[in-house]
């Protein structure tokens, strides 16, 4: 069986030590809780498997100390967002990712943002700040039609979930096939035609070149002006500048945001001035014990990769996923 040097890249490196040293306790192991530490540290112990999770943001993020390091041969991410690390070659390296540790909490979240707004809580909540009790009447979200981008892990449980509240789903992706919960599949080229269906649409795709703006100008053109969009993905998928036109000028109902293009997002972003936005600070797929879960994950991949298997979770360069 291998025995590769191993690193664990992560703000709680204590805990995870811990929970990988159960399983692989004779194994050589390090542990780095900052992006400023880690290309010395790959340097030193000529590491050959690196678990590394994003904790502190990706500008900073010391992806040359990983790609082009001759030792790493596997790189295991903490969470499911892989643009931080490509481009990559696949020939050299294998990237491998956490996706589905956090599909549940995301579609979580992606339902309350729904609720919030088919409930109208923003109206209700702007009444309270005034102590003013005023008429108003909620909005059942059964029988209401979702659009999701993006039938990954998290899409479909999104999809589950809307399935649950007796929703209709329509979901798009890369290559259409039929899915649990999904009550029509689409390709990625339909989605002209469908933005104008959806009462609610939730974007849960990677962020790549076939990716980046695709909530622009012409989607918001089309549509509802009661649509409400959930955003669970990257900051970049939607194009913010016409996001930020639709809702100033309500064309859409509204948005619950967790990604941005800039995060922090700053302070005189002119999303926060808005009432119709829920602004949440990159937060949907963290929860207690999340990180952990991942690092769970992660050995029992390390065993595979121990005993010569084929290791789980392996991300395409090309699909991003």
């Amino acid at each position: 069986m291998k025995s590769p040097i191993v690193i664990l890249h992560t703000d709680n490196p204590e805990p995870a030590h811990a929970i990988l040293h159960r399983q692989h306790g004779d194994l050589e192991i390090h542990c780095c809780a900052s992006y400023e530490g880690l290309p010395n540290l790959v340097e030193k112990t000529q590491a050959e498997v690196i678990f590394s999770a994003r904790f502190n943001g990706t500008p900073t993020f010391p992806r040359q100390a990983l790609i082009d390091a001759s030792s790493v041969k596997w790189i295991s991410v903490g969470g499911s967002g892989v643009d931080h690390l490509i481009p990559w070659n696949p020939e050299i390296q294998t990237i491998t990712n956490a996706a589905g540790v956090a599909a549940d909490m995301m579609a979580q979240y992606a339902l309350g943002g729904m609720l919030h707004f088919s409930l109208g809580l923003p109206g209700f909540q702007a009444a309270q700040a005034r102590r003013e009790w005023v008429s108003g009447k909620v909005e059942p979200i059964d029988g209401k039609s979702v659009l999701i981008i993006g039938l990954g892990k998290t899409g479909q449980a999104v999809a589950a979930r809307c399935k649950a509240m007796d929703m209709h789903t329509i979901g798009v992706r890369a290559h259409p096939k039929a899915t649990p919960n999904v009550d029509r599949v689409c390709g990625m080229d339909d989605l002209p035609n469908l933005w104008g269906q959806a009462d609610f649409i939730v974007t849960c795709v990677p962020l790549l070149d076939s990716t980046r703006g695709i909530v622009g100008p012409d989607a918001f053109a089309i549509m509802k002006d009661t649509a409400v969009i959930v955003d669970v993905s990257r900051g970049g998928v939607i194009d913010e500048g016409s996001l930020i036109d639709a809702l100033d000028q309500d064309r859409i109902k509204g948005a619950a945001l967790d990604v941005f293009m800039a995060e922090p997002l700053p302070s005189d972003h002119k999303l926060w001035g808005l009432d119709n936005v829920i602004i949440t600070p990159h937060c949907s797929s963290v929860y207690d014990g999340w990180d952990l879960k991942s690092v769970e994950m992660f050995s029992e991949n390390l065993m595979r990769y121990r005993k010569g298997e084929d290791l789980t979770n392996i991300v395409n360069p090309k699909r991003g996923y």
